[in-house]
């Protein structure tokens, strides 16, 4: 019996992994960034502003790129520079961006595109 038990605790702990972690699926991905502004720091590019269209496009202050979600991740494509992706961590209006299970970056969710980018 101990060992159904156990058997059973670590089935439920391995399908539970994401939601333990507190990572948002593609779809709440896509809720909460979709139409709206995430403004925040990243660890190596340093603080950023960006509107995500609905449409898949990013608008910053003197450029542009794409967006899309991919499985349970958010990725990004600049210019000619490859697509990369992260995880993501909503806490409310906040986002933790998570890149090889660690924080990577930082932001806070605004209304739609205050910015006029």
């Amino acid at each position: 019996m101990k060992t159904l038990l156990a058997a059973l605790a670590l089935i439920a702990l391995a399908g539970g992994t994401a939601e333990a972690s507190g990572l948002a699926t593609g779809e709440q991905i896509s809720a909460a960034i979709s139409g709206n502004t995430v403004q925040g720091s990243m660890v190596a590019a340093g603080a950023y502003t960006e509107f995500y269209g609905a449409d898949g496009v990013i608008k910053g202050k003197d450029y542009s790129g794409k967006w899309r979600v991919n499985g349970d991740a958010m990725c990004f494509q600049y210019g000619a520079d490859p697509e990369a992706c992260w995880q993501v961590r909503l806490d409310g209006m906040q986002v933790t961006w998570v890149k090889e299970g660690k924080d990577d970056g930082t932001g806070t969710i605004v209304p739609g595109n205050p910015n006029n980018f």
